[in-house]
This record gives C-alpha cells, sequence and structure tokens, in this order.
C-alpha cells in the first residue's frame, strides 16, 4: 500500500520524519547520520516542513552534513533577537521551499499515478499491463479527456484522513503500553520487535479505513454521486460493525486481511528504513565537509544539506514500493472483493467494468493471478510507478535549481 504514496501500503505506513528532538516531516527519514552527542532514533511524529526551522548560524541543524563554521576571527557574538540576516531568511525560506515542493508533489502531484496504479492492479480484466510509462501516459489522458481532471485526483482526501488516522493511532497505543515507538541506536532485539509490534498494531487499526480509501481512488468518477470528505470514516466504520455499506457475499472479512496488511505495512517499513540508512552512510562518505569555504559556498552548502535526506527518502521509498509491488497487487485485489467497486477500463480509459473476484483469501489470489495472468500479471500498472517516481525526481531538481541562483545572487 504507498506515503505518497498510499505512500505501497500508502495510507497506512506514515512516511514521516523520524529525527528525535526535531519534529517530524515528509519524506521519512528513519536514521540521522549527523554528528553529535545525540543518539540517532527512529520516530514518528506530527507532519511538519523540513528545513523549516533551526537554520541560524551556530545551531546544530537535523539536516544531513555539518554547517560550516565562521572563519577563523569573526566575530562570534549573538545577534540581537530580530536582527537575523537577509542570508539567514533566504537559507529557511529555500529549506521550506524544498520540503514544500517534496510534500506537494509526493501527496498531490504523484495522486493520478497512485490512482492508475491502484486501478490496473486491481483489473483482473485488463489486456495491457502497462508496464511501460508510456502506454500509462495514453490512457490517463483518456480518462482525463472523457471524465475532466477531477477524475485522476479522486480520493485524496481520503488518503490524509488515513494518515491521520495512522499517527494518530500510534500515539495513542504507544501512551497506552510499552511498545516503543522510537528506536535509540542502542537498541535491542526486544525493542526491535515491540517497535514492529506497534507499527502492525497501528495498520491493522487503520485498516478498514484504508478499505474505504483504497475504493475512493479505484471507483470510476463515472457513477459516483458527490462523494463527502468524511465518506472515508463514514465507509470504514461501517466495514467494522457491517452496516451502511452495500457489500456482496464476496466481501472478505476484516480477520482474514490482517496478516496480508500488516505483512505489507511492516516490510515496506523495514525496506524504506534500511535503504535510507544505507543512501545516508553512502552520501556521507561522499560529501566531505569544507570548514574553510567562502561564504558563498557556505550559503550553498546550506541547501545542498537538504538533498541528502531527500534523496535518501526517495531512494527508500522507490526500493520499497519497487519489491513490494506484487505482494501489494494482491493486498489490493483482496481490499476490493466484494465492494461493488467498478472501475475504468485501463485497456482504453472509456469504459467501465466491474470488480467481481472471487478469491477465498491471500494463497488463492496469488494462486489464480499466477495460472490466469501469469507472472507479468503481479506488475500491473508498473508503468505508473516510473511516472510517478520520475516526476518526483525532476520537481526536486528543479526546485533545487531555482534556490540555488536564488541564494547565490543574494550571497
Amino acid at each position: 500500500m504507498n506515503s505518497r504514496r498510499p505512500e505501497s501500503f500508502d495510507g497506512l505506513s506514515y512516511r514521516g520524519r523520524e529525527d528525535a528532538g526535531y519534529g517530524s516531516g515528509f519524506p521519512p527519514r528513519s536514521f540521522n547520520t549527523s554528528g553529535g552527542a545525540e543518539h540517532p532514533q527512529w520516530v514518528t511524529t506530527p507532519l511538519d516542513i523540513p528545513g523549516s526551522r533551526n537554520l541560524h548560524w551556530g545551531e546544530r541543524t537535523p539536516q544531513y552534513g555539518a554547517v560550516t563554521p565562521p572563519a577563523p576571527g569573526a566575530n562570534n557574538e549573538e545577534a540581537p533577537l530580530g536582527t537575523a540576516s537577509a542570508g539567514d531568511q533566504l537559507n529557511r525560506f529555500a529549506g521550506f521551499g524544498i520540503g514544500l515542493a517534496s510534500l506537494f508533489t509526493e501527496n498531490v502531484l504523484a495522486h493520478p499515478c497512485i490512482v492508475f496504479r491502484r486501478q490496473c492492479q486491481v483489473n483482473y480484466h485488463a489486456k495491457n499491463y502497462h508496464l511501460s510509462p508510456f502506454s500509462v501516459i495514453v490512457v490517463m489522458y483518456n480518462v482525463t479527456k472523457a471524465q475532466g481532471p477531477r477524475a485522476l485526483w479522486k480520493g485524496m482526501g481520503s488518503t490524509f484522513i488515513v494518515q491521520g488516522i495512522t499517527l494518530g493511532a500510534e500515539g495513542i497505543v504507544s501512551e497506552c503500553s510499552p511498545l516503543p515507538r522510537e528506536l535509540s541506536r542502542k537498541w535491542n532485539p526486544k525493542q526491535i520487535a515491540g517497535h514492529l509490534l506497534l507499527k502492525g498494531l497501528t495498520f491493522v487499526v487503520a485498516m478498514p479505513f484504508y478499505s474505504a480509501s483504497l475504493v475512493e481512488t479505484v471507483q470510476s468518477e463515472i457513477i459516483r454521486d458527490n462523494p463527502g470528505i468524511l465518506d472515508c470514516l463514514r465507509e470504514g466504520f461501517g466495514r467494522v460493525v457491517g452496516m451502511g455499506v452495500p457489500h456482496s457475499k464476496r466481501l472478505l472479512p476484516l480477520w482474514g486481511l490482517i496478516f496480508p496488511t500488516i505483512s505489507h505495512g511492516v516490510l515496506h517499513y523495514i525496506i524504506s528504513s534500511a535503504v535510507q540508512k544505507l543512501v545516508l552512510l553512502v552520501l556521507q562518505k561522499k560529501s566531505p565537509s569544507r570548514p574553510n569555504a567562502e561564504s558563498s559556498d557556505s550559503v550553498q552548502s546550506m541547501l545542498d544539506s537538504y538533498f541528502p535526506e531527500l534523496i535518501a527518502s526517495f531512494a527508500a521509498n522507490l526500493c520499497a514500493d519497487v519489491l513490494l509491488y506484487p505482494m501489494e497487487t494482491v493486498l489490493h485485489r483482496l481490499h476490493i472483493q466484494g465492494t461493488r467497486t467498478i472501475i475504468d477500463n485501463t485497456d482504453l480509459g472509456f469504459e467501465v467494468l466491474p470488480i467481481n473476484t472471487q478469491y477465498e483469501g491471500m494463497r488463492d489470489c496469488i494462486n489464480v493471478i499466477n495460472r490466469e495472468e501469469g507472472l507479468l500479471g503481479f506488475y500491473k500498472g508498473f508503468g505508473a510507478i516510473v511516472v510517478q517516481y520520475s516526476l518526483h525526481a525532476t520537481v526536486l531538481q528543479i526546485t533545487k535549481m531555482i534556490y540555488s541562483v536564488l541564494l547565490q545572487n543574494s550571497a
């Protein structure tokens, strides 16, 4: 399931900043490689924009990379309150803008790719598997032409609701139990097991609401009747109590979805955390500090210090989404079964199709897909992943270039 991505177990696994003592940011940062006496931790806290605070000279920043110290003989006295230089303000603005661009791209701009990808995954009728990004773009254009741009941004509000429920559930469970919400460097197997158990319980709590959000994102806009913002909550509670939502007898019980839901969510968290740590370590070795840099280089280094963490987060989410794509396909088919959902025809983009699967469980779903659609059936809509992350990388690079020019001109 995918953040950004309902980032993938999008709606369930929260990809937030996980640096203790800083607040949370988006995208996820499960590890901190900055030097210092503090122990780096994994933590999940409310949403924030990375780079929007702690950027004054002389302060310890949570971003990757060391801050350039002042030149020898410079005046180290603290400036009076409210007299920050224009360079400091521009550095703060640059960090805020870069973080905001990443947040906007992953949650808003990439949402059409998430919608189309999920539709391809649950469409067992499809003859075109859309393994190439070019076919994805063509059909997405046809859907927009037939139904309007709104058809590709449906369900976006429900994905934010699921993220909020996930954060709230994790906080409540961690406060009411001894399960650790964060892990320090001196972790032990017991703490790891407790931390992963906390993640698993969080996914279970958010599971019925994720199912409702999934229906909203794949349901064709042609048959939708002015959906409300809180329909995800109403249908999620209806899924729990078995009332208020029209379902067929093929609907799988929630207890039958617990194992695949927890498996996908926990594995996505483990893979993304491990890859992010590895990428940060590699980038740290490739970028030695420059203590005697000039002022212009110092300003540029402040800008560059934000990007290693964003790159690490980008690579972590990409690896997790690619490696777990077959499992995500199975999971989405199990969640959507029996919900009487009608999706767009992903072969052409001009018609609609009903979902009438009859899987008995996770194992049966895997066997049926392998027998009737082949191994590539698990990768239906994979081209949308390529489009999504290519778009994300492009926006980040353009944002970096713009702020780099602004900072160089102000130096």
